[in-house]
C-alpha cells in the first residue's frame, strides 16, 4: 500500500475502517416485557469518541436500549460489550458507564460544587482531589462562577450543565444522555447543541445520545441509528440518513419529504427510470437499483431540492405542473404547497435570498416543478 492511501485510510473516521475495534458492542440485544418486545435483536456497534445518537419516537424502544447499557435493565438475550468486556454480570456500580438523566435529577438542597462532588465524594476521594476535578469541570461547562448557587437559582440551561458536569466529573469511559435537551426551549436548546458538542470533543469521551427530536440528531451526531418498534432501521452519518434513507419510515421520520409513486421502466446500472403516475411524466435517477421488472417503488424527494417556476418545461422527465394551494413566508425560507395536476399535493422550500419580494411567486399561481436525477432516492420498502 502506498503511503498515500495509507494516511487516507487513518483519517476515515473508525467506523469506515474495516479492522477498527468497537469501543461499545451490543451483540443481539432482546428485552422483552411479558409479551410485549421493547427491543428486538438489536446489533450495533460504537466507537471510541462517538457521539452517537439513537433517534425515534415514542415506544420505539430507544430509552430501554439505554437502560441496558446503564445496566437498570437486564436483557432478556444478546450481551453488550464495554472496552471488550461483558457486561452480562457488572452491576450499574461498576459499570466504566455514567448517565445523564432528563430530568437532570439535581439534589435541590446541594449548591452546584456540591452536586457535582456528590459522586466523587462517595467514591471517598481525597478532598483536594475531589475538588480539583470539580473545579475543572465547572470551568468547562463555564460555571465555575456559580458555584455555590443551588439548583431553584439557576436557569434551564445552566440545571443541564450541572447535570452533565457531575455526570463527566467520574470520567466514565461512556456517557449515557436521556433527552439531555428536552427540556431546553428552541433557542437555548440550538445552542446548547453546540456546548455539548464542544465538551465532547474536549473530553474524547464516547457519548450515546437518546432523543426524539431529528433536528437535535443532525446537529449532535457522528452517526444516527434510527429506531422503530423495538428495531435499529438505519444506522449512517447524519448526511447520509437524510440524503439516502434506507426505506419510506426513514425518509418520512427525519425531516420532510415528498414521496412519488412510480413502476420501473427501465433499469440500468448507473440510473433508472419510472413511469411515475402522481408526477404524470418519467422520473430519472442517477443510481441504479435491485428489483422486479415493473416493479413498483417509491421515489423520496426533499422540498429543497425542487425548483419552481412561472415558465414552461420542455422536458417531461423530473418535471411536473401544478397550482400553488398554500405558501408561508418562515424568515430564511418559504414553504409552498402545490397541488399537482394528478393531485398529488408536494412541498417545496426556496431560500429567501433577496428582500424584494415584488416578484414572488403567489397563492393560486400555475408553477412548474423540476429537479436534477441527482436530487431523488428511488425506495423499495
Amino acid at each position: 500500500m502506498s503511503t498515500f492511501s495509507s494516511n487516507q485510510t487513518s483519517s476515515l473516521p473508525s467506523w469506515r475502517q474495516p479492522d477498527s475495534v468497537p469501543f461499545l458492542k451490543i451483540e443481539n440485544i432482546n428485552k422483552r416485557f411479558g409479551d410485549f418486545t421493547a427491543v428486538n435483536n438489536v446489533s450495533l456497534d460504537i466507537y471510541q469518541n462517538e457521539l452517537f445518537c439513537l433517534l425515534g419516537g415514542s415506544g420505539s424502544g430507544k430509552s430501554t436500549l439505554l437502560r441496558m447499557l446503564a445496566g437498570f435493565e437486564a436483557p432478556s438475550a444478546g450481551r453488550i460489550l464495554i472496552d471488550g468486556v461483558d457486561m452480562s454480570n457488572i452491576p450499574p456500580w461498576e459499570r466504566p458507564v455514567n448517565m445523564m438523566f432528563q430530568s437532570y435529577a439535581l439534589f435541590p438542597h446541594l449548591n452546584v460544587e456540591a452536586n457535582v462532588a456528590f459522586g466523587l465524594k462517595r467514591e471517598h476521594l481525597g478532598k483536594n482531589e475531589i475538588q480539583r476535578r470539580v473545579n475543572d469541570m465547572l470551568d468547562m461547562v463555564q460555571l465555575g462562577h456559580l458555584a455555590k448557587r443551588k439548583p431553584h437559582m439557576l436557569s434551564g440551561g445552566q440545571r443541564q450543565r450541572v447535570a452533565l458536569a457531575r455526570a463527566l466529573v467520574k470520567e466514565p469511559k461512556l456517557l449515557l444522555l436521556d433527552e439531555p435537551l428536552g427540556a431546553l426551549d428552541k433557542k437555548l436548546r440550538e445552542e446548547t447543541q453546540f456546548e455539548l458538542i464542544r465538551i465532547q470533543e474536549e473530553l474524547g469521551i464516547t457519548f450515546v445520545v437518546v432523543t426524539h427530536d431529528q433536528e437535535e440528531a443532525m446537529t449532535l451526531a457522528t452517526r444516527i441509528g434510527v429506531m422503530n418498534h423495538g428495531q435499529i432501521i438505519q444506522t449512517a452519518e447524519p448526511q447520509d440518513v437524510y440524503e439516502y434513507p434506507s426505506n419510506r419510515f426513514v425518509a418520512q421520520f427525519i425531516g420532510n419529504v415528498n414521496l412519488f409513486d412510480g413502476v420501473v421502466i427501465e433499469d440500468e446500472r448507473d440510473s433508472v427510470v419510472i413511469q411515475c403516475k402522481d408526477t404524470q411524466n418519467l422520473i430519472q435517477v442517477n443510481h441504479g437499483i435491485s428489483c422486479a421488472p415493473n416493479q413498483g417503488v417509491s421515489i423520496a424527494i426533499r422540498p429543497e431540492k425542487i425548483r419552481l417556476s412561472r415558465t414552461p418545461l420542455e422536458s417531461t422527465i423530473n418535471t411536473a405542473v401544478g397550482m400553488i394551494t398554500d405558501m408561508a413566508y418562515m424568515g430564511s425560507q418559504s414553504v409552498y404547497k402545490v397541488r399537482l395536476t394528478s393531485g398529488k399535493e408536494v412541498r417545496i422550500t426556496q431560500p429567501n435570498s433577496v428582500r424584494d419580494t415584488s416578484d414572488r411567486l403567489t397563492w393560486d399561481e400555475k408553477v412548474y416543478l423540476d429537479w436534477d436525477a441527482d436530487s431523488s432516492v428511488v425506495l423499495t420498502s
